[in-house]
C-alpha cells in the first residue's frame, strides 16, 4: 500500500509552524519526541550531523523525519542513523511512514551507505513491529537503553 505524493521538503519559515503543530497519538508520546524538541536537539548537537525534512502528501504536511547523517564523531560515526520518524496522528495506517522510509533508505544508499540504523525504546506500543515489516533486524547494539536495528541496503 502506498501513499501518492508522498514527498520530503526543506523546513522554512514558511512552514515551520504547521510542521511543528504535528501530532502522535498520547499512547506514542514515549516512544517519539515532538518536532519542536526534533528542531531543538538538532540544534544542541551539530556534531551529529542532523539532516531532517518535513514530510508531505501532496501540500498538506504529515510528518516529518530527521537522521543523524554519517556524523563525523560519536556512536554512530560515518553511519546514517534515522533518529527521528514522526507521523502525525490524523494520517498514521496509510502508508506515510513506508514510503518516507523507502525514500530515505534511497537517499542514503545514493550517499554510499550499506545500511541504516535506528533505534527505538521497547515497550507497549513500540515500533519495532513497524521497523521489522520493513526489514530492520537488531545489530545487538543497545544505545541509551534503545535497541539498535539495522536496515541493510542493497547496492544498486
Amino acid at each position: 500500500m502506498t501513499s501518492p505524493g508522498v514527498h520530503l521538503r526543506e523546513i522554512t519559515d514558511a512552514n515551520r509552524d504547521a510542521v511543528r503543530a504535528l501530532r502522535i497519538r498520547r499512547d506514542q508520546k514515549q516512544f517519539v519526541a515532538s518536532v519542536s524538541k526534533s528542531l531543538k536537539q538538532a540544534a544542541a548537537t551539530p556534531e551529529a550531523n542532523p539532516w531532517y525534512r518535513a514530510v508531505y502528501r501532496g501540500d498538506e504536511p504529515v510528518g516529518f523525519v530527521m537522521l543523524s547523517w554519517s556524523p563525523p564523531a560519536g556512536p554512530f560515526e560515518g553511519r546514517h542513523f534515522l533518529w527521528r520518524l514522526l507521523i502525525d496522528k490524523r494520517y498514521q495506517r496509510r502508508g506515510i511512514g513506508r514510503e518516507v522510509l523507502t525514500q530515505i533508505a534511497e537517499l542514503v544508499r545514493a550517499d554510499g551507505a550499506a545500511e541504516l540504523l535506528t533505534s527505538y525504546e521497547p515497550g507497549e506500543g513500540e515500533p519495532w513491529p513497524f521497523y521489522r515489516r520493513f526489514g530492520f533486524r537488531p545489530t545487538g547494539e543497545i544505545d541509551d537503553g534503545e535497541i539498535v536495528l539495522r536496515l541493510r541496503l542493497s547496492a544498486r
